[in-house]
Formats: structure tokens, sequence, C-alpha cells
């Protein structure tokens, strides 16, 4: 992972992970951005989601591609990377 970890607790439950935008350039200067994922209950995980402290991240291509690869990185922990788009499709949380 090219950016700085700020925080990570990632296990095969779940978990997140919390990097700085700063490498991506000054405009990002200060701002970061997450990926997590909950644990369903009998041992499924839902689909990883994102979010940033920048309102409106989605409509950055740099930024969603950020995530995209967040969120790789966060399943990669947790699963078979093969069955990522699979696990996508699942809801965020099982409440």
């Amino acid at each position: 992972m090219k950016h700085l970890i700020l925080r990570e607790a990632l296990s095969s439950r779940g978990g997140g992970i919390e990097i700085s935008l700063d490498k991506l350039g000054k405009k990002y200067k200060g701002d970061k951005m997450t990926a997590y994922q909950n644990y369903l209950g009998g041992g499924l995980l839902g689909s990883v989601q994102n979010d940033c402290t920048i309102q409106d991240w989605r409509s950055d291509e740099k930024l969603v591609k950020t995530a995209e690869e967040l969120s790789r990185y966060v399943w990669a922990v947790s699963g078979d990377e093969s069955e990522f788009e699979q696990v996508q499709d699942r809801p965020a949380s099982g409440y």
C-alpha cells in the first residue's frame, strides 16, 4: 500500500483501515479515507464500504480509484481475492 496507514484493525471477522491522502497531492493534504467491513454472522462478511473526509469524493476519479484499491486491500486480509466482486454484492450490514 503506497499510502500512509493511520489505523488498521483487520481480521477474518471484518474491521477497517484509515489512510492519509497526502501522497495524492496538495489538493488532498490533511484528508483521510477509510475502508471497513462488517461481520454479518454465520461466517459471512458484508461488502467492503468506503468513506472519506472529502464530502463529494465519489465524483473525483482519483479518489474512487483509491477507494477501490483500499477495498481490495481490506478484502485481501479476510478472503480470496477472486471472490471480491461476489462479496461486494452482499449487504454492508446485517442490521
